[in-house]
């Protein structure tokens, strides 16, 4: 091989080195560009996926923190209403029948505020006597006429076939008579059942009583379901037996009580045939009050 021979075959290797030394840096840098358009892809991917999450835990942020708030906002208004009531209730039995119709008429929503805090004190009840009392009263005549003295929401009304005249201090229904539980509108002796169901409220519950007893037929019943506590000496409440004796002695009979609930007693009398002649002055025991403590 001659020199220019040897020249030339050199130069071809050089020219075969240099292409592929650009086919391997195209490569490499092909390579290099789709890498980085993946990482550029999965950088976008991940930035959506970082700013949806945030997003996400914004929104629930904001769900608890709006939750939060309305729970906050309730138990707030149950808690003033809570206090509400327990201020009428304690109003009510510190008051007679008539002061307590006088503070009614002046604001009648009061009366409103106060069964709603009555009914959700009741909500807490096994057992409520208004239930009891209505199946009594199931049991027997559907023709006995019924008095049913602070009726609340009428619902004994509601629940049986008797001809009831529903009495409150103000009424929101047709069928609820608004008067002094002491001065009602009832003839007497038209009555054959009449019921206090946690109704004994005034200071002057025994005129209430009086009142059942001027309206009711001789032999007629008289039903009075009541917190317990209200007789109890032990807690600041009055002797049973000087209860059921001034009842007694006003011209009824106990026929039975009934201690079987954990949270009122529920006491049946009738009245007398014969219309007891006027003696000495009864003497009625004070009942305290029946206040319901802060849930």
């Amino acid at each position: 091989m001659t020199s220019e021979e040897v020249e030339a075959e050199i130069k071809r290797q050089r020219s075969r080195k240099r292409k592929r030394g650009r086919r391997h840096r195209q490569k490499q840098q092909q390579k290099s560009g789709d890498f980085s358009s993946e990482q550029t892809v999965k950088a976008i991917k991940n930035s959506k996926s970082k700013s949806s999450s945030s997003s996400s835990s914004a929104d629930k942020c904001s769900t608890k923190t709006n939750t939060a708030a309305s729970s906050f906002l309730d138990k707030m208004k149950a808690r003033l209403s809570g206090g509400h009531f327990r201020m009428i209730n304690e109003k009510l039995y510190t008051c007679t029948g008539e002061e307590a119709l006088n503070y009614f008429r002046e604001d009648p929503t009061l009366f409103n505020v106060y069964h709603a805090g009555y009914q959700e004190q009741m909500s807490h009840w096994p057992e409520e006597p208004v239930y009891i009392i209505t199946k009594w009263l199931k049991d027997r005549s559907p023709s006995l006429i019924v008095a049913d003295f602070g009726c609340g929401d009428a619902r004994l009304a509601r629940n049986v076939t008797n001809k009831v005249f529903s009495l409150d201090l103000i009424s929101h229904d047709p069928s609820v008579i608004a008067c002094d539980m002491s001065n009602t509108p009832l003839d007497s002796s038209s009555i054959d059942v009449a019921i206090f169901c946690l109704s004994l409220m005034g200071t002057n519950y025994s005129s209430f009583i009086q009142e059942a007893y001027r309206v009711l037929k001789p032999s007629g019943w008289l039903l009075i379901a009541e917190v317990k506590s209200r007789f109890d000496p032990n807690t600041g409440g009055a002797d049973l037996n000087k209860f059921l004796r001034a009842v007694c002695e006003l011209g009824f009979s106990c026929v039975s009580k009934d201690f079987s609930n954990k949270m009122f007693i529920l006491l049946h009398f009738k009245k007398k045939a014969k219309e007891k002649q006027k003696g000495k002055e009864i003497e009625w025991p004070e009942l305290k009050p029946c206040l319901y403590k802060r849930r």
